[in-house]
């Protein structure tokens, strides 16, 4: 075998490990059953979730939400533009994410708690890939 063909076949096989590594992580980072949506549906055809349902980190940021801060991460308040367009379609600046800590991570982490004007609230417990429509009344 040539050295050129050697290189080659060590880069196809380093992008297999990479995608297989990405594949993988996807896959570990699945949320846990107590962040999985209820049945119940919204008008934006999204889950339902009381908020008492979700992580209780969830709780305590939407509690900062409501006076105003402070935040723990200068993200936090920031705009979400829901580039994935996983929740109904907005004038950009309709959306604020908020960060909802996860314990154990060193990092930020995947929960967010979205805000949509004064009536909205949704949560991501897996980092936008999902969403779930929030109570915050039950």
């Amino acid at each position: 075998m040539s050295s050129r063909q050697r290189i080659s076949a060590a880069l196809i096989g380093l992008l297999v490990l990479v995608a297989g590594g990405a594949v993988g992580r996807h896959l570990l980072s699945a949320p846990p059953v107590a962040d999985r949506p209820s049945v119940a549906a919204s008008a934006a055809g999204l889950p339902v979730r009381a908020l008492s349902q979700l992580p209780p980190q969830a709780a305590q940021v939407w509690q900062l939400i409501q006076h105003g801060g402070p935040f723990p991460y200068r993200q936090d308040g920031t705009v979400f533009s829901n580039r994935e367009e996983r929740l109904p379609p907005r004038q950009f600046g309709f959306y604020r994410e908020y960060t909802v800590p996860t314990p154990g991570e060193h990092d930020r982490g995947p929960r967010r708690l979205i805000t949509g004007g004064a009536t909205k609230l949704y949560y991501t417990g897996d980092h936008y890939l999902s969403f779930v429509a929030v109570d915050p009344k039950r």
